[in-house]
């Protein structure tokens, strides 16, 4: 006998909605900004149905972060013995996406975006927060390991490994590259290091 899982009443959510839609929203943001993001747009330029959309994202910013998401997600470093390697792997894992076509306007337009007040702006920390865990993992564990100072505070650390890139990307205008990553994981393995 097969078992098969338990799903709610209605039609399947195709996936084939999905990914079109997800893209669709980082075509738009690529080749316009951030202000061409429309549930309008995005359904034309995905070829589905406004409510089709609707039905998986009850509105233009939890797109939006779905969207994002896609491009800049969760990443999972396995412990390499040494938190600068460790550091090394993020970043670079980072380096690659930010390289990619329109991701400066995909960061440029989230910060504008989190500016908004009350659950819009809950909404964008929560995605931070999300997408940092991996820093905040491989802080902990060479906290743990006795090569990051017990006496970091690790927010503050996961903050710093992550402004850099940002800022070359979308205030400086530049593509970061090898080099830089190298140099930061550098400097912050020596700001947050331990003396032993």
């Amino acid at each position: 006998m097969v078992n098969r899982a338990e799903r709610g009443p209605g039609r399947p959510r195709e996936e084939r909605v999905t990914g079109a839609v997800l893209s669709a929203v980082l075509d738009l943001v690529t080749e316009q900004g951030i202000g061409a993001v429309t549930m309008d747009a995005v359904a034309t330029r995905a070829g589905v149905s406004k409510p089709a959309i609707y039905r998986r994202w009850p509105g233009k910013h939890e797109l939006f972060i779905a969207a994002a998401e896609t491009r800049i997600g969760m990443l999972s470093v396995p412990d390499l013995g040494d938190f600068r390697a460790e550091l090394r792997a993020v970043l670079d894992a980072r380096l690659e996406v930010y390289r990619m076509p329109g991701t400066a306007r995909l960061l440029a337009g989230l910060v504008i975006a989190a500016e908004e007040g009350g659950e819009v702006r809950d909404a964008y920390q929560v995605y931070a927060t999300r997408i940092m865990t991996e820093t905040r993992n491989i802080l902990e564990r060479g906290i743990a390991r006795g090569d990051v100072r017990a006496d970091v505070d690790v927010r503050a650390a996961t903050t710093l490994v992550a402004s850099p890139l940002l800022f070359r990307l979308v205030i400086e205008q530049q593509l970061p590259d090898e080099r830089f990553a190298a140099d930061l994981a550098d400097m912050i393995a020596r700001a947050v290091g331990s003396a032993a």
